[in-house]
């Protein structure tokens, strides 16, 4: 992931971490806002920009921790409540008179749940598609449904047997600097005959940092999950091949907390983002325009 390029401005987020945002695309159209996961950074997005920028006003940005944005001194500044802040601090900056539409990749969705479900976003976001990154609460809450999908609960715990890795000290930043995180992106990046696109080597910086993610999130909200009400009609685009998140999970958790709520499986695996491009931007434009009829 290519992490060359300037950002178009730097965003002071509430506890003083400064942000790499970038724009693309005429301010005086809507705007999209798209947030990358781990253990990416906002040119996971790319062809998606391209694709809309003559559209939209596109807005990305590299999250704390990652690409060209700092990076908080302690673990509690990766979670959820300060990432949800990050977000509105962008956009304050960059779209402080209209709503936007959200569109948000694995720990961008994840974090992106977090606003979703905020009254506070109420007024500031148009809609969110979320694309393989489940909210944590709703998440725990499904898996503690476990009478009704036994076997699709097993088999999301096997896909994420990772996350308990990542909890451990040491270990996960050891298996960084051993290039062996690197191999794990590349498999799931050639799942279901995807291309290379999305195994490219990531930083080693970014990927530790990343790490403070699950750990300063996870146990918590697993442990004691409350699920919000989405405040925006939402889309879920669930891989078929995704070999980290269920399709069920994604399309299923969402439902008893979401009022509109749109459901497709779409063929491609967990970096169709940047692999499939043209089908994550035109589901896009398609809820966009539904949302608005």
């Amino acid at each position: 992931m290519s992490t060359t390029a300037a950002p178009s401005r730097r965003v002071l987020s509430t506890d003083g971490v400064a942000l790499a945002v970038y724009e693309s695309g005429d301010a005086a159209n809507p705007t999209v806002v798209a947030v990358h996961g781990y253990p990416d950074d906002h040119t996971v997005w790319d062809g998606v920009v391209a694709l809309l920028a003559d559209d939209f006003h596109v807005v990305t940005y590299d999250v704390r921790g990652a690409g060209q944005s700092e990076a908080p001194r302690k673990r509690e500044g990766y979670r959820i409540s300060q990432l949800v802040d990050d977000l509105a601090a962008v956009l304050d900056a960059t779209a402080p008179d209209e709503k936007v539409h959200l569109l948000a990749h694995d720990w961008g969705s994840i974090q992106s749940w977090g606003a979703v479900t905020d009254p506070r976003f109420a007024d500031r976001l148009a809609d969110f598609t979320s694309v393989s990154g489940p909210s944590l609460d709703m998440a725990a809450d499904w898996l503690r449904r476990v009478d009704s999908h036994p076997l699709a609960s097993l088999r999301q715990l096997a896909s994420s047997y990772y996350i308990g890795v990542f909890q451990a000290p040491f270990l996960p930043e050891a298996l960084v600097r051993a290039g062996i995180l690197d191999k794990l992106v590349s498999h799931s990046a050639h799942a279901g005959g995807g291309d290379a696109t999305g195994a490219e080597r990531r930083p080693p910086r970014d990927l530790i940092n990343g790490l403070e993610l699950y750990r300063a999130n996870l146990l918590g909200k697993m442990a004691r999950p409350a699920p919000g009400r989405a405040v925006v009609p939402v889309q879920v685009l669930a891989p078929t091949h995704d070999p980290h998140v269920t399709s069920r999970l994604q399309r299923e958790a969402p439902a008893p907390y979401v009022d509109v709520l749109v459901a497709h499986e779409i063929p491609g695996n967990h970096w169709v983002v940047a692999q499939r491009p043209e089908l994550v931007v035109q589901h896009l434009r398609d809820f966009i325009a539904y949302v608005g009829s």
